[in-house]
């Protein structure tokens, strides 16, 4: 009699708390998708951990909907996305994601500047607009409505390239994996042959000093909402003047005047970023191994080694905190100059020396940064602006301050007179970030580097 009144209680108080569970509970009953005219609907619902038929606590519903809303808005095909749900009942809700494509197809005039950044440009070269490049730039984003692309590139002036490339739609069921296939073509009459003092040195001529040509072929592969891995093959092939090659004998090694190579590379990023645009909050890794020539009879063989580690977290009261951790190696010790790359390359710099590429095989570097939201809002422009991809104007303004401290192994130092290779450098200061329409980041940093210059550095650019 006893173990039947038990197992009748027991039986009651499952009764109760899946009564409990249910009432605090929602089923997806369905997922709408509005406004995506051209974007296919499996591409937006891929990036979205909710599904139909899944069941969730009442509780958690709007933090849900936000870290969807962010995955989806960092495909990086729509201005706005914004999720809501309709209670169907008290146990069922239908999910609306709403989005505002960008605008797809985008032909355009190219002018930028040929050098680094527009600091080297404006502080070194005398801000001379003959060192511009010109040309056409076109591109659809979304060409067939699998977040595919095609990219044509001419361009004149300083630099003269030509470029087309085209990145395949998902390959497989799961829309996991990508195919990117491309050719570049460009030539040099002025080019870099050599760095001194830590800076580069220049040869101008009339004449064609550097022809380059470059056919790649890259498969991707992203597993979950967060990992990415990247397998590229190049084949390159350069040429340059006996001038370059007499003014730098190691410009290919040995005093050669022709570089034939294939390269491939293997890269794995995770990436649990707030918003790729302008993260502040999350964490990202990479890891990167690439190979300089796959037989013995190509002209160069070296391997490198490569990762940065990235956290983001908000801190209090609209302030937010980050850094990042990056190191290169890269094997043998005797390099071409082409190929030997340390800091001042693309954004792996210490703050403070923005004029400086500091050469070397092996690098590490620590970047932080303290930041304070000033504002963050959207403007509508629909009244001035009729275009519908550029009538929402997103603005935030972010005041920064940051401290960077990186360091250079270079084995023949002496090769270009380095004086910032094998010693430690420190740089900061505090700037102004603006970040609005397609991803574009524009920064104003006062600088103070370890060797007491002081200067004003301004950077604009597209992240992803």
């Amino acid at each position: 009699m006893t173990k039947r009144l038990f197992f009748i209680y027991f039986l009651f108080l499952q009764i109760i708390h899946y009564q409990s569970f249910a009432d605090d509970s929602l089923v997806v009953r369905q997922i709408k998708i509005v406004g995506n005219l051209r974007t296919k609907k499996e591409i937006i619902l891929r990036d979205m951990a909710l599904k139909v038929g899944d069941t969730l606590q009442k509780a958690k519903l709007v933090d849900v909907l936000e870290a969807d809303r962010k995955k989806i808005f960092n495909i990086n095909l729509f201005v706005t996305v914004k999720l809501a749900s309709e209670y169907v009942d008290n146990q069922q809700i239908d999910v609306i994601v709403e989005v505002k494509e960008r605008l797809y197809l985008v032909l355009l005039p190219v002018f930028y500047l040929a050098d680094r950044n527009f600091n080297e440009w404006w502080y070194e070269r005398g801000h001379d607009l003959k060192r511009t490049i010109y040309g056409i730039y076109g591109r659809h984003s979304n060409l067939t409505g699998n977040n595919d692309q095609l990219k044509i590139r001419a361009e004149g002036g300083f630099v003269p390239n030509f470029e087309i490339a085209y990145s395949t739609p998902y390959l497989d069921k799961t829309l996991q994996t990508t195919f990117s296939v491309g050719a570049l073509y460009g030539t040099n009459k002025t080019m870099v042959y050599r760095t001194s003092q830590d800076k580069f040195q220049f040869f101008e001529s009339e004449k064609r000093q550097r022809e380059r040509l470059n056919f790649y072929a890259v498969l991707a592969r992203r597993t979950g909402f967060f990992q990415n891995q990247y397998l590229q093959i190049i084949y390159n092939k350069t040429q340059i003047a006996d001038t370059i090659a007499r003014l730098n004998p190691n410009y290919f090694l040995d005093g050669r005047t022709r570089q034939k190579y294939f390269l491939i590379s293997y890269s794995y990023v995770f990436d649990r970023r707030d918003n790729r645009q302008y993260a502040l909050k999350g964490f990202r890794l990479s890891l990167d191994a690439t190979k300089y020539g796959l037989s013995a009879r190509e002209d160069i063989n070296q391997f490198s080694l490569s990762g940065t580690v990235s956290q983001y977290f908000p801190l209090r009261q609209n302030f937010y905190g980050n850094y990042s951790l990056r190191a290169k190696a890269s094997f043998p010790e005797k390099q071409p100059f082409l190929q030997t790359q340390g800091l001042g390359y693309r954004n792996d710099l210490v703050r403070g020396y923005e004029l400086y590429v500091i050469d070397g095989q092996s690098y590490g570097l620590i970047k932080t940064n303290l930041k304070y939201r000033m504002f963050d809002k959207i403007f509508d422009l629909s009244n001035y602006l009729k275009v519908k991809q550029f009538n929402a104007l997103p603005v935030a303004a972010y005041i920064n301050t940051f401290f960077d401290v990186g360091y250079v192994k270079n084995n023949f130092s002496e090769l270009n007179n380095t004086k910032f290779a094998n010693k430690w450098l420190v740089g900061g200061g505090v700037g102004l970030d603006l970040v609005t329409w397609y991803n574009i980041v524009g920064r104003l940093n006062y600088s103070i580097n370890g060797v007491g210059e002081k200067r004003l550095f301004f950077n604009l650019s597209r992240e992803f």
